[in-house]
This record gives structure tokens, C-alpha cells and sequence, in this order.
């Protein structure tokens, strides 16, 4: 979706990141009750996508990591993109949040680390609290994981990103979800609860 003729109006714009194939598209329809335009396959969408309720702003970015058919160059580009639209609308977002996958995310991190690398997850989540952004990490997928296991996979996902275990301390910037099981009940309510912050509780009933 997009609405570019109207962007002149948005006050209040949060974005969504994270690797492809994460959840993000089922997050933005949980959290909006509307559908955002995703690739026939993972990580073939290189542009925005975005939501306009009111006068604030969601905006789905591509994602990132692993791109099925699409070259390393052009995983470069759209690293390059994500970090060119956050730094041209930076003074209208909000609030940026991350959406992690919690079976393979440790993983994964763990096979950047192996090459001396730092993931792009992380360097994400540092380059939008540079810019001072009030950052939510969404660890979805959490279904998959036994409840006996929630906590300790918890923990090592805030570990990977420098914060310290245990990850309850961080409950106002981590929200375990479920989105295909329809449970984001913990973003919706630190996302409330950042909109009362700014005194925009007339956007309550779009989230």
C-alpha cells in the first residue's frame, strides 16, 4: 500500500524491520487488521511498504539477510535503501521495531559471530538507537519454541543483542509474539503504552 500523495500529513510514523521471512507482514496485520503487499517469495520486496491510519504512519521496510534468488549486491542496495529512508524521515519516526524470529535468531547470529561479523539485526537495532528512536524488539514465533524454554531462549536473543540477562528487566522494549497464532498482545501493549507517552491516545484504535 502506498500513499505517497498523502505523506505530507504524517505526524507519527513507526517502522518495522527485520530479516525476511521473520513475521513482520503477519505482525502489521495483527496489530492493524489490515494486509500489506508481500514477495511471492522470502525477501523479494526491495521498496516500503506502508499503512496510513490517520496521521501516523506504518511503514513495513524490506527485509533483509537472506533473499531467495536475490544476488549479495543487491542485498547491499536494499541495506543501503532501508538505511537511506530512515535517515530522510527520521524526524517523523517514533518509534522502530525489530521483529526477530526466536527458533533461528540465535543461530544465526552465532554464524555472523564465526566470521568475525557483525549480523545486520544488530547493527540495526545500534544504528536506530544511535538516531534516538524508542526501539521495540518483537521476538515472534515464540509458538514454536516449549513454554519450559521461553525464558532461556529469551534470554540468550537479549544477550546477542549486548543486553543483559535476565530479559524480563527489558520487558518494555522486548514483546515475545505469536502473530500466525494471533497473540501480539505484548507489542500492542508497549506500542499503547509509547503512543499515551506521547499523548496520542486518539491512535488507540488503530493498534
Amino acid at each position: 500500500m502506498k500513499y505517497e500523495q498523502n505523506l505530507d500529513k504524517v505526524k507519527f510514523e513507526i517502522i518495522i524491520s527485520g530479516r525476511s521471512n521473520v513475521g513482520k507482514s503477519s505482525i502489521i496485520r495483527e496489530l492493524t487488521g489490515k494486509q500489506v503487499k508481500v514477495g511471492k517469495r522470502p525477501g523479494v520486496t526491495l521498496k516500503p511498504t506502508q499503512i496510513l491510519l490517520s496521521d501516523m504512519l506504518i511503514t513495513d521496510l524490506p527485509g533483509f539477510g537472506f533473499m531467495s534468488g536475490v544476488k549479495d549486491r543487491k542485498q547491499d542496495i536494499v541495506k543501503d535503501q532501508i538505511v537511506r529512508y530512515i535517515e530522510n524521515n527520521a524526524d517523523r519516526i517514533k518509534i522502530a521495531v525489530i521483529v526477530t524470529d526466536s527458533v533461528s535468531f540465535v543461530d544465526v547470529v552465532e554464524r555472523w559471530e564465526s566470521r568475525n561479523e557483525i549480523p545486520i539485526d544488530i547493527e540495526i537495532f545500534d544504528f536506530f538507537n544511535e538516531l534516538g528512536f524508542d526501539t521495540i524488539i518483537a521476538v515472534n514465533k515464540m509458538d514454536r519454541i516449549k513454554d519450559i524454554h521461553h525464558d532461556e531462549r529469551l534470554d540468550a536473543i537479549v544477550e546477542k543483542f549486548g543486553l543483559s540477562s535476565p530479559w524480563k528487566q527489558w520487558n518494555y522494549i522486548i514483546a515475545p509474539t505469536s502473530a500466525k497464532k494471533g497473540d501480539i498482545k505484548s507489542l500492542k501493549g508497549l506500542l499503547r503504552k509509547r503512543l499515551h507517552e506521547e499523548k496520542r491516545d486518539d491512535l488507540f484504535k488503530y493498534i
